[in-house]
């Protein structure tokens, strides 16, 4: 990703990520909306320059079809890959991209010597732990809730 492209793809990486944490977190809109505005400069000091950090644009014959945040964690004294971002355009889901971006993520942290690759999904996105399960992946906690009345 270019200095250029960076704006946009927080923009969109936040509104997203307030989406789900409203519809899918349970959380009001102003919370999630607070919520992504201060995650993004904790997570992301340095923007693009944030040492352990890629974000790319995923592109497919030359055309940009989504993109890709990773950055190295350490829980528990367990080092990982996380996967902040995956987004493939809604008018490409279905054409295979997000599983090549997975198997692309997992090679960049076996290149990087990490054994580990996690992220977060919300308990909404089928389409996504379908994906993430028919590669491997286990859930390894799952919250839940119910609205009374």
């Amino acid at each position: 990703m270019t200095p250029e492209e960076f704006p946009a793809f927080v923009a969109a990486s936040k509104a997203g990520y307030a989406h789900d944490i409203e519809v899918h977190g349970g959380q009001t809109r102003e919370a999630a909306l607070a919520k992504a505005e201060a995650d993004f400069p904790a997570v992301l000091p340095q923007g693009l320059d944030t040492p352990g950090h890629a974000i790319s644009i995923v592109e497919a014959d030359g055309t940009a079809v989504g993109r890709l945040w990773l950055g190295e964690r350490e829980l528990g004294g367990r080092r990982s890959l996380y996967i902040y971002d995956i987004s493939i355009d809604p008018e490409r889901q279905g054409r295979g991209y997000g599983r090549a971006v997975m198997r692309l993520a997992e090679e960049e942290a076996r290149s990087r010597g990490i054994g580990r690759i996690e992220l977060n999904v919300f308990g909404g996105n089928e389409v996504a732990r379908n994906l993430y399960r028919s590669l491997g992946y286990t859930e390894t906690s799952l919250q839940m809730a119910k609205d009374l009345g």
